[in-house]
């Protein structure tokens, strides 16, 4: 059977183009771009676009996922339903899993899961160390051979200088990118939010903006020295934009995303102590959040990602030092950056459409992002005038510790296109 997106605005930032057109779907590939007008049978399957965008799957470098190891949380059956729902179809694990991704047979035991369900493309960053405990480097051959398509400890950074400039000096030789950035652990020990008004008016533990851009300065200094390609991860403050931007003009292999909540949310969100607005790194000031918009808008910061992290109901019951960090974002994604962000003139759309597909697959190599013919039918229909209210309890599949609860939005995904299927429909999974 055929399938006919009909009738929508193209978006494809891999090209620029920018036109209402029909794609026709064959073979799980991007079979034709042409003319709306009356093509194909009675037997092809059409999903009307009017008035909606069509848009490549979006792409998201940083997940984390509860299996193996904390499945009470979410299984990856679960997350790859969430990501469907929010039209995600590009996944990429980060290795903070129990046992964490530290070999090649946990490499491909997360890949023979996702290959259960195989509705969408689901990759593996590996660890840098062994135990991601900053002690010896992992066996980076043996993951990248596995199909590791990045490296990094994550919320763990090495701490060890010069085991991290043996590891980014690997990767090199790889022709891998590591994630680097993060929070010093000795400056972000204890700290729940970071420092600033809302911390010392809450009474709560901070933690200084300095935590993230003294390890983001190392990390871009040892870029240099091995010629290693380097991504910052989740920036969230001024300083690592400067230091970002100083990199830039030296010509230097970096990249850098951001997380979809720190471009709508500051650390006010806290003001209720909601344990879903503990996110690591914390939520930044005003200040911090227009400048990411800017860094974003003005090609700086390159991708938006949803640092989805579900917790089990328990995990959120308690105070805000109890509960881990973290918040489910894979069914805000493009809500945020396709719609919010538009509507409030941060990002033009194709800008907000390169930011979660085009970009982040480019970053990593992904065979994603694109609408071009031949491509994998990764394909969003995305409302961007639909209203709607986050109501997390009525997701179907997936975390629901979102710290957008109750948060009106604007833009929705209505359908989502993963390798020539239909697997979500007005809200409802399927295929």
């Amino acid at each position: 059977m055929r399938l006919w997106v009909r009738g929508g605005r193209v978006l494809d930032a891999a090209t620029g183009l920018d036109a209402q057109l029909d794609v026709l779907i064959e073979d799980g590939r991007v079979a034709r771009l042409s003319a709306p007008g009356p093509y194909g049978s009675a037997s092809d399957e059409v999903v009307d676009a009017r008035g909606c965008w069509v848009v490549p799957g979006l792409v998201d470098l940083c997940v984390h996922c509860g299996q193996p190891g904390h499945e009470r949380r979410e299984t990856l059956a679960e997350m790859v339903q969430a990501a469907c729902w929010g039209g995600v179809t590009t996944l990429v694990i980060m290795p903070d899993t129990e046992p964490p991704v530290d070999s090649p047979a946990m490499v491909e035991q997360l890949h023979a899961l996702a290959g259960r369900d195989g509705r969408v493309q689901v990759h593996v960053a590996a660890a840098l160390t062994r135990g991601r405990q900053g002690q010896e480097l992992a066996g980076m051959g043996g993951l990248a051979r596995a199909g590791a398509v990045a490296f990094t400890d994550d919320d763990r950074p090495v701490m060890d200088s010069a085991l991290m400039r043996h590891a980014m000096a690997y990767a090199a030789q790889l022709q891998r990118p590591v994630l680097g950035g993060g929070l010093d652990p000795g400056l972000s020990r204890g700290g729940l939010v970071r420092e600033g008004a809302v911390s010392f008016r809450l009474g709560l533990p901070g933690i200084p903006a300095e935590a993230e851009s003294v390890l983001a300065a190392r990390d871009l200094e040892l870029a240099r020295l091995t010629g290693c390609t380097l991504h910052l991860a989740r920036v969230s403050t001024l300083r690592t934009l400067e230091l970002l931007a100083e990199a830039r003009r030296r010509g230097l292999p970096v990249s850098a995303s951001v997380s979809a909540h720190h471009l709508l949310l500051t650390w006010e969100a806290l003001e209720g102590y909601d344990p879903s607005a503990k996110l690591w790194p914390p939520l930044g000031s005003p200040e911090d959040r227009e400048g990411l918009r800017r860094a974003l808008a003005e090609g700086l910061v390159d991708c938006v990602v949803s640092d989805h992290r579900a917790l089990a109901p328990e995990e959120v019951q308690g105070d805000l030092a109890s509960c881990p960090f973290g918040a489910a974002g894979l069914q805000t994604l493009a809500a945020c950056v396709l719609g919010e962000m538009v509507h409030e003139g941060a990002l033009e759309p194709l800008q907000a459409v390169r930011a979660v597909t085009w970009a982040p697959a480019r970053l990593l190599g992904l065979p994603a992002g694109t609408l071009q013919e031949g491509a994998r039918a990764d394909v969003v229909v995305f409302d961007p005038a639909r209203r709607w209210v986050v109501e997390p309890t009525t997701w179907p599949a997936g975390g629901r510790n979102s710290p957008l609860a109750g948060r009106p939005m604007r833009g929705q995904v209505v359908a989502t296109i993963a390798g020539g299927r239909l697997v979500m429909r007005d809200g409802q999974l399927c295929g």
